[in-house]
């Protein structure tokens, strides 16, 4: 009894230590926030081949699985044996995920940069005369009410007007900083390149290497936590990859399939820069919510240059490709994965993507899903050592709850 006494002690000082440790812990990284950013974003740029791999590997972990397996089940009678055989699948798994991989940029890359490089060099031979076409069109327009037409064209004469005074008092005076920025540019951009070329070296141990460091994080957390806690930490995880794991791939493929659409309904209505605005709108749409609209936003500007009834085509095109999307194509492919209300996964974009930006839109919704199950389950576990309900239901309209036995007052 003595014992378990001092136990006792021992435990509750060492969890307020604990808890005094991370308080402390909390208010300097508050207080000193300039500082710990400045150096995650440092942590950030040297692990940042780390992270590159670790995200490719993540996604290109279907296509080695279902390589490996199909290599170890085909090759059975041509090598008995089992530890050759699973040299001959991981080399065909790294084989087929690296040229997956290397097809899936090189064809981007072949169809995006010509289609640029031609609409950026259209845009700027048209430029003159589109904005002479808009101003004709203008005009054509409000022909029939002058009052509206003088008003009109005012501001489009002040917006020309202030686009050519910024063209050249704040350009051209600023081309050497300008082009100091973009030298700089080139060099963060041939850092990023060294950082995904090693990633996809990191990318190919990953591969091979993920079910032994599967094997020794579970050691690792049975040794550490009771077993009770242990397969708790296991489901939890299990369930963050089915989150992610079914998100991100499943947006990917739909994704995928509305830039296809994109590119047919275009193609079909004979829209301007087809390819370019397909790809746009497909690598945006990985962003959910918000994505249609942030990619509708350069095109529809780049359609307007060349005709603006086209641009209006093209802005009710998007509306009926989004709701496409968002009714039928998306529940579809990703069904129920996070679990969220339409609410939550504004909240969540809106919050992640405003502390981590257009990374922090993609996982958001996935990352606050996880987070919204922990909470949900927390409040059950707390709910049930106080032997109350965890049924929602019986908190709708609930007035109190007597302290006695436990009956829900309802007004």
């Amino acid at each position: 009894m003595e014992r378990d006494k001092y136990r006792r002690y021992l435990y509750w000082g060492v969890t307020a230590l604990i808890v005094l440790a991370l308080l402390v812990a909390f208010i300097f990284v508050v207080i000193k926030w300039d500082r710990v950013s400045a150096s995650l974003k440092t942590l950030q740029g040297i692990l940042a081949p780390i992270i590159y791999g670790a995200v490719l590997a993540y996604l290109l972990t279907p296509v080695y699985n279902r390589v490996y397996k199909g290599v170890m089940r085909g090759a059975a009678k041509l090598l008995p044996e089992e530890r050759g055989r699973k040299k001959l699948a991981g080399v065909c798994g790294t084989l087929l995920s690296l040229v997956l991989l290397v097809a899936i940029v090189v064809g981007l890359f072949s169809m995006l940069i010509p289609q640029l490089i031609t609409s950026i060099r259209g845009i700027v031979e048209a430029l003159p005369a589109s904005i002479m076409n808009l101003e004709v069109w203008l005009e054509g327009i409000f022909a029939d009410n002058p009052e509206v037409e003088a008003t009109v064209m005012e501001y489009y004469g002040k917006g020309m007007t202030h686009m050519q005074e910024w063209l050249s008092n704040d350009v051209l005076p600023n081309m050497y900083n300008i082009l100091t920025g973009l030298s700089s540019g080139v060099f963060s951009l041939i850092n990023m390149v060294m950082d995904i070329l090693i990633g996809i070296i990191v990318m190919v141990y990953l591969l091979n290497m993920k079910e032994r460091m599967l094997t020794q994080v579970k050691m690792i957390i049975y040794g550490v936590f009771p077993v009770k806690a242990a397969n708790k930490v296991l489901e939890e995880f299990r369930y963050v990859h089915h989150v992610f794991g079914g998100f991100i791939i499943g947006k990917l493929l739909d994704s995928l399939i509305i830039g296809i659409l994109s590119f047919v309904l275009l193609s079909f209505t004979r829209m301007p820069y087809v390819l370019l605005i397909s790809v746009i709108i497909g690598v945006t749409n990985v962003i959910p919510f918000f994505g249609p609209f942030i990619g509708a936003i350069p095109s529809a500007f780049l359609i307007l240059l060349v005709s603006p009834m086209k641009c209006l085509g093209f802005i009710g095109l998007i509306v009926l490709i989004q709701q496409f999307d968002g009714n039928i194509l998306g529940p579809m492919i990703l069904g129920d994965s996070t679990g969220l209300s339409s609410f939550w996964v504004l909240f969540s974009i809106l919050v992640f993507g405003g502390i981590f930006g257009f990374v922090g839109m993609i996982i958001g919704v996935p990352t606050f899903a996880v987070i919204y199950k922990l909470v949900a389950e927390l409040v059950t576990w707390l709910l049930g050592k106080r032997r109350l309900s965890a049924d929602i239901e019986k908190y709708s309209g609930l007035d109190y709850i007597d302290e006695k036995d436990h009956t829900y007052i309802t007004k």
